[in-house]
């Protein structure tokens, strides 16, 4: 979900479709589940903690500003309540303090963070490829996702070999700009960075 889709449903929301909540909730619990368990390593608690998250994000969205994506703002709150819980355990338990474990919370939590964003971003390029008349996004899905040679697409497609060349330029080139109508541009600029 692009952050304008985001921003639609929070404004339904906003304005008294509370139902819409439901689509938002949908869109993220896997997500927020996955940084809970990571932190907690209790499936319980994790469960219980992205219930809390979903009330938090529910009674705090008018304050959401858009000046980030509404899926950082949501981790951000995930993270925040999780370590609350960890205070709370460590406190009740006497155990080490949380601030020893936080720099390996940090690197777990960026590493998930990484992962979330890549299958964020994966799903916004496969959007934008089925935007794609079908024979382009089928090149495109056979070159890069498939990895199969010019040689093997020009016989799935029917084509000859030069042909496939000519054709997989021209679809590069129609997604770009259909990348570029698409997405926020934070995750052009990524990609851009990360291709040099």
């Amino acid at each position: 979900m692009s952050k304008v889709e985001d921003q639609i449903y929070i404004n339904k929301v906003l304005n008294g479709d509370v139902s819409s909540f439901s689509i938002l909730v949908d869109r993220y619990k896997d997500l927020i589940f996955t940084i809970a368990i990571r932190i907690l390593k209790n499936r319980e608690e994790a469960e219980e903690v992205s219930q809390d998250v979903f009330v938090k994000i529910f009674k705090s969205l008018s304050k959401f500003k858009g000046d980030s994506k509404f899926s950082t703002w949501i981790y951000k709150i995930a993270y925040n309540t999780c370590l609350d819980v960890l205070k709370k355990y460590n406190r009740q338990n006497n155990f080490i303090p949380i601030e020893e474990h936080t720099e390996t919370q940090l690197i777990e939590l960026e590493s998930i963070f990484d992962t979330l964003v890549l299958k964020e971003q994966q799903i916004s390029i496969q959007k934008c490829l089925n935007l794609l008349p079908y024979e382009e996004s089928i090149l495109l899905t056979l070159y890069y996702y498939e990895d199969q040679s010019l040689e093997e697409i020009s016989k799935v497609l029917n084509i000859n070999q030069n042909n496939a060349k000519v054709k997989l330029f021209r679809s590069r080139k129609k997604l770009e700009n259909i990348l570029r109508a698409q997405l926020p541009t934070e995750i052009i600029e990524n990609y851009e960075r990360s291709a040099k």
